[in-house]
């Protein structure tokens, strides 16, 4: 254990993986070591104030994806939201700070969320402008998405093959007493490529992506922020691989229950919880032209400061529904520290996140 490990509750350590997420009606919370056979998480006992009848109409499903090519960063998700599914992407041109973006919504019937991350497992959906695949082989270190989505300005066709970088982070946080949010993200090395309209854009060495499998109830009300990083880091004058995450959500324990990590070369290092400073709300990116983000912890583990060149807004204020959801681009400054001291110098890394409030 290194100087900073006494910031670390123990159970933000690796157990062994359960069979199932969910055991005879109740949730299964802490940190694994490797992905669940299964993930039954509509059979859990009042998960919410709702019947359990209305568990799958409350359940959120998503597997979604980051590609951080030279030229841009892409962002394909699939969800089902239970009463409804959807499809976007997100493409970000780091070379004019240019934001391309689709969305489509769908019955929810239409999103296929694979069951496990393992075996070669599917998530698909397809409408009639869009359709995105994820072939599931996490438990052989791999996955494959491909993909396009397009409308009457702009098109996106891709095809990636992923392979593991480092350690997994799997997660099941407590929302409530049985109310879950369970993640799991990997870095993987990223080898395929995309076209926009027209113009195609190929992986090289440096090319990586981080897979997030993402399955909860959320409260009726909710926000979490998020930044992350991927690619590779400048470290005693060698570069490596390197990513992170940093999370601020509605864990009912931020000590015991996060997913702020480190993932180095074959291995992870472990983050205390961490708070978002936002001195200008995202609403007023377009008025300001540029925000920053500062992300910090109590032990001095974090440093962060995001610099946001780019914002795309998902805005929806209807009768029954309120969604203020910001993913932003930049870029990153400051540091972060493993648990043995080691820093890691954040200057220039790109930086990606999400500013995201729901009322249902």
């Amino acid at each position: 254990m290194g100087e900073y490990s006494k910031f670390i509750s123990e159970k933000r350590r690796s157990v062994e993986t359960p069979k199932n997420l969910a055991e005879n009606g109740k949730a299964v919370f802490g940190t694994f070591n490797k992905e669940f056979d299964a993930m039954d998480l509509v059979s859990l006992k009042k998960p919410t104030e709702a019947p359990d009848f209305l568990n799958k109409k409350k359940l959120t499903l998503w597997e979604a994806t980051e590609i951080n090519l030279k030229e841009g960063v892409l962002l394909a998700a699939a969800s089902d939201m239970g009463i409804f599914g959807t499809v976007f992407h997100v493409f970000y041109d780091k070379r004019n700070k240019k934001v391309y973006s689709w969305q489509t919504n769908m019955p929810s019937k239409s999103v296929v969320i694979a069951p496990n991350l393992k075996g070669g497992e599917e998530t698909k959906a397809e409408a009639k402008n869009t359709r995105i695949t994820y072939t599931n082989n996490f438990d052989q270190g791999e996955c494959r998405i491909e993909g396009y989505h397009e409308d009457k300005d702009n098109k996106i066709v891709y095809s990636f093959v992923l392979k593991r970088l480092s350690n997994p982070s799997i997660v099941s946080i407590p929302f409530g007493d049985n109310r879950p949010l369970y993640s799991q993200k990997d870095f993987f090395k990223a080898e395929g490529s995309l076209t926009l309209n027209g113009e195609t854009i190929k992986s090289d060495k440096e090319t990586t992506a981080i897979v997030d499998d993402h399955r909860g109830y959320y409260p009726r009300k909710s926000h979490y922020d998020w930044v992350t990083t991927m690619g590779v880091n400048v470290h005693n004058k060698e570069k490596k691989w390197f990513a992170f995450n940093l999370t601020r959500n509605q864990s009912i324990n931020q000590d015991d229950y996060n997913e702020n990590l480190i993932w180095l070369e074959n291995k992870t290092s472990l983050l205390p919880p961490v708070v978002f400073n936002k001195k200008t709300p995202s609403s007023m990116f377009k008025e300001k032209g540029k925000i920053e983000w500062e992300i910090k912890d109590e032990h001095g583990m974090v440093d962060v400061v995001f610099e946001i060149d780019a914002i795309n807004a998902m805005v929806v204020h209807a009768l029954v529904i309120n969604i203020d959801y910001y993913i932003t681009f930049g870029t990153l400054k400051g540091y972060v520290l493993d648990e043995n001291g080691e820093k890691y110098i954040l200057d220039g890394m790109l930086g990606m996140g999400e500013d995201k409030s729901l009322l249902l």
